[in-house]
């Protein structure tokens, strides 16, 4: 891309797909850098929901990447291009490097809205539909550092038609012509980075197409988008991606949309993606639950015993759910445990031994209970301190396998907690 500084620099390939590197060269000045594989920073309007800014910097290694969306900020256009500055400067976002994607990935979109000329994304005011003219005047607005291009991505429901998903492949490669043309005349986005979105649905031959189309275009990176948990399979996720990353340069960062569940990101980065959207512990917050699985493999007695207190607490909480529907995200997965349960009332345990977050040092599983069924806004507030740590961590200890030829065992402890939901499943 023209002006763009990004460059991934990759310190290794494990069997074949599974990349460890540094995202090098972002934001305006290029200095800032995102280990690989990694998350983006999940916000809404820039802010991370149940957090203040003070709060969320109690937290240690947040990624340097904030992801806003277009969603909650294109009924916001008239008052960004009124205050000129950009969105960084408005939402006091200093220091950190700013993408802007499409759609909101913790929110299901409703359908049906696409032509080929504009896509709809819905705000808190309802729906607002984008032309690439108003995309590109938004972009120019917002000032990020990266944005996705436009894309239609109204294929990821099982079984859409050859005709339907060719339809979406063609209008997305038409869409980034458009914006290319667009950015590239733009004096307010030199420097700025566009990444290609690879559509396909679930047809391996538009997949390979749409990445192989897209790959020829001047992208600083690709997303992919349509493989969002509870449209697929993992297996058949997992096909896909290995055929897309064959086409795509090494050199350039994949982002996945919509995957968060952390069984599915370890297989995903198996397949060769890099980059993730953080959207999971919101979504857990949200159901009133605590991340509490299992990621450490550092040779340590102790654990033994903290990890059999895991297993303990999460085994009742999944089977009452039985056989999950993948397609439900509100619904709990085996990586949680429900504080709502009568049974935390009495425990003066930490959510997670050993987690270092405020939540994890301060208070008990018996507080947040409380908490929860009185409905004090502080439980959403200390659970997302919690689950964000707990997740960033999770990406670090996956970083840590990469580099020791531990992944195997990483992903045996991870699928030992989440297994706990699937089981029979597969």
């Amino acid at each position: 891309m023209a002006g763009s500084r990004v460059q991934l620099e990759l310190s290794r390939v494990v069997q074949g797909s599974s990349r460890l590197g540094v995202l090098k060269g972002l934001g305006g000045t290029g200095h800032h850098s995102l280990d690989v594989p990694g998350c983006l920073l999940y916000t809404r309007l820039g802010t991370v929901p149940h957090l203040t800014q003070d709060t969320l910097h109690t937290l240690n290694n947040l990624p340097s990447v904030t992801q806003v969306t277009l969603s909650n900020i294109a009924e916001h256009q008239e008052v960004l291009e009124g205050f000129k500055d950009g969105f960084k400067t408005f939402a006091g976002l200093h220091d950190t490097v700013l993408y802007c994607s499409l759609h909101d990935p913790a929110t299901v979109c409703p359908t049906g809205y696409t032509t080929n000329k504009t896509v709809s994304v819905w705000g808190s005011g309802g729906r607002v539909e984008l032309t690439v003219a108003k995309f590109m005047a938004l972009q120019k607005s917002v000032q990020p550092d990266w944005y996705q291009s436009m894309a239609d991505g109204e294929t990821r429901q099982v079984n859409t038609s050859l005709k339907r998903v060719r339809k979406s492949v063609d209008r997305t490669l038409a869409h980034l012509d458009e914006c290319l043309l667009v950015h590239q005349k733009s004096q307010e986005l030199d420097g700025v980075a566009v990444f290609g979105v690879v559509e396909g649905g679930d047809i391996l031959d538009e997949r390979v197409r749409s990445a192989r189309e897209t790959a020829k275009r001047p992208v600083a990176g690709f997303c992919l988008d349509g493989l969002q948990s509870g449209s697929m399979d993992q297996a058949l996720r997992t096909q896909l991606i290995t055929a897309v990353t064959k086409e795509l340069p090494e050199d350039k960062p994949r982002l996945l949309q919509g995957v968060g569940r952390p069984d599915e990101v370890v297989a995903c980065v198996e397949a060769g993606v890099d980059l993730f959207e953080s959207f999971f512990p919101f979504q857990v917050t949200e159901r009133g639950c605590a991340l509490c699985f299992s990621f450490d493999i550092s040779p340590d007695p102790e654990r033994a015993v903290l990890e059999l207190n895991v297993e303990e607490d999460g085994a009742g909480d999944t089977q009452q759910n039985g056989d999950l529907n993948r397609e439900d995200q509100t619904q709990m997965t085996g990586f949680e445990i429900n504080l709502k349960d009568k049974r935390y009332q009495d425990d003066f345990r930490p959510l997670v031994e050993g987690c270092g977050c405020y939540c994890c040092k301060n208070h008990q599983r018996a507080y947040l209970h409380h908490l929860l069924v009185t409905n004090e806004l502080l439980a959403g507030v200390l659970l997302m301190i919690h689950n964000t740590a707990h997740y960033h961590g999770f990406f670090g200890a996956l970083r840590e396998a990469l580099a020791n030829d531990q992944l195997g065992l990483l992903k045996s402890r991870v699928l030992s907690d989440g297994g706990r939901q699937t089981e029979g499943k597969e």
